[in-house]
């Protein structure tokens, strides 16, 4: 450990007299690590975490159809019914209005237009207030209730728990708000999310196209999800729900279009695919970022590390070992890593918090769940440390593998008069020793070596052994 602390306070030093290498080796490296964590958060929010709702590692949605997921309402009720893969199903769609507060201007809203078991097969509690259920719809138009989300409720109606039994005007069709969805619930996709939550069996008062009762209307479901049962499998639930769409579609060959359908988990669904192509595209990309970085960056280090060969040798000279040498500047190498990469976490993570909260456009309020986390933290630590050593490792072997070519020499003369050579490990004479320590900075560096590696007396007790005597002088 007090190797270790001796070996970065000594980078410290050395970094401190070289700062203009130094700023631009940590600005380089911040610039490239940050780009990579940007990605990874990406993708962590997108593809590795699941979807804030209990039980989501068993929770899937259904792609029914041709489409995107597209289906009817009729086709949700014969498939939720007849299935035997599912504890329950539920349906989504969405929902665009004008939302009036009763203040008598309307404002644009988007919302997620539902099953009456949403929250119940997805085991939501309200925050306040309560939430709809299968038993509050009877038929067309018969559940005029409201759930507003957490983040509508704090920003529209300033958290006022009065709210409750409010009615409000959605299309100029009165609803009444029951209750507000808990502050982590954002609905079941991850990069949308909802400012309301509505019974599907009332989407045709808000959008007059809807036809709750038509089989050929391939539009009113967006989605089905639910919770397998225990001891089913994805792929049995499959072909069960395959199964059914066979039914489905003997039964109603005019009006049902479905050709089959497909399981994946909750949070993309549809959507997927085309995700997990976008976020892989991105990471190569940032990946060939850091690469090039660490080449750049080695080019750096090695033209650093050969204008300190005097040093290098110096220290050889004095009794420190190659791998003692190797550890010190590889310490130098992550150093300047982990403070790039501290730099860059800090960009990326502002950048981050600032895509959660991004609104490319109008309508459908896009919410992209790129909160910074424990993982980010870690993979930006991890792209710090192979960095450090993919820059550092090949100019200091290099710097090492020229101070063993410029030996050979040396070690080819086998006779002479006795020099440091002669003692195993030592590669200069002291003449040449003494001659190094002329310059200025290289006394400086030579004082903290001989601090660290006890050179002196090594030094003094080589000398001591090879002085010749005042006789031989005479004698020459």
């Amino acid at each position: 450990m007090s190797t270790l602390i001796q070996d970065v306070w000594f980078a410290f030093r050395v970094l401190r007299k070289s700062r203009g290498f130094a700023i631009a080796a940590v600005v380089t490296l911040a610039l490239a690590i940050g780009a990579n964590a940007v990605v990874f958060g990406i993708l962590n929010a997108l593809v590795l975490r699941p979807l804030n709702v209990p039980q989501a590692e068993n929770l899937y949605g259904s792609e029914y159809g041709d489409g995107a997921g597209w289906q009817s309402y009729p086709n949700y009720i014969d498939l939720r019914d007849r299935n035997h893969s599912f504890n329950a199903l539920a349906a989504f769609n969405f929902a665009f209005v004008g939302l009036n507060e009763g203040n008598g201007k309307a404002s644009v809203a988007a919302g997620f237009a539902t099953s009456g078991n949403y929250f119940d097969v997805l085991h939501i509690q309200p925050y306040l207030g309560r939430v709809f259920h299968n038993s509050d719809e009877h038929g067309p138009d018969s559940a005029p209730y409201l759930v507003l989300s957490h983040a509508y409720w704090h920003s529209h109606f300033q958290d006022d728990p009065a709210v409750l039994g409010r009615v409000v005007q959605l299309n100029k069709h009165p609803f009444t708000i029951i209750g507000v969805a808990p502050p982590g619930f954002v609905g079941t996709l991850l990069f949308i999310s909802p400012d309301f939550f509505m019974p599907i069996v009332n989407q045709g008062q808000v959008n007059p196209a809807f036809d709750l009762n038509a089989r050929e209307d391939h539009k009113g479901i967006f989605e089905v999800l639910g919770h397998l049962k225990s001891g089913v499998t994805p792929a049995q639930a499959v072909a069960d729900m395959n199964a059914v769409g066979v039914y489905i579609k003997a039964t109603y060959p005019k009006e049902d279009g479905h050709q089959r359908s497909t399981l994946s988990r909750q949070g993309l669904t549809s959507f997927r695919g085309a995700v997990q192509a976008f976020v892989a595209g991105l990471m190569l990309l940032a990946g060939l970022i850091l690469l090039a970085a660490c080449a750049n960056l080695g080019s750096l280090f090695a033209a650093h590390a050969a204008d300190r060969s005097r040093e290098v040798a110096l220290r050889l000279a004095l009794g420190s070992s190659r791998k003692r040498i190797l550890q010190q500047l590889l310490t130098e190498a992550v150093l300047i890593s982990l403070a790039g990469g501290a730099l860059g976490l800090l960009g990326s993570t502002a950048l981050l918090r600032r895509l959660s909260t991004w609104q490319p456009f109008d309508g459908p309020p896009i919410h992209l769940p790129v909160i910074p986390d424990i993982r980010l933290y870690l993979a930006a630590f991890g792209l710090a440390l192979v960095s450090g050593l993919l820059f550092g490792i090949v100019p200091v072997r290099q710097v090492v593998r020229r101070r063993d070519d410029e030996r050979q020499p040396e070690r080819d003369r086998g006779r002479g008069e006795p020099t440091l050579t002669s003692l195993p490990g030592r590669v200069r004479t002291a003449d040449e020793a003494r001659d190094a320590c002329q310059h200025r900075d290289l006394r400086e560096r030579a004082e903290i070596v001989v601090r660290m590696e006890g050179g002196v007396e090594v030094l003094r007790q080589h000398r001591g052994r090879h002085r010749p005597s005042e006789s031989q002088q005479h004698a020459e």
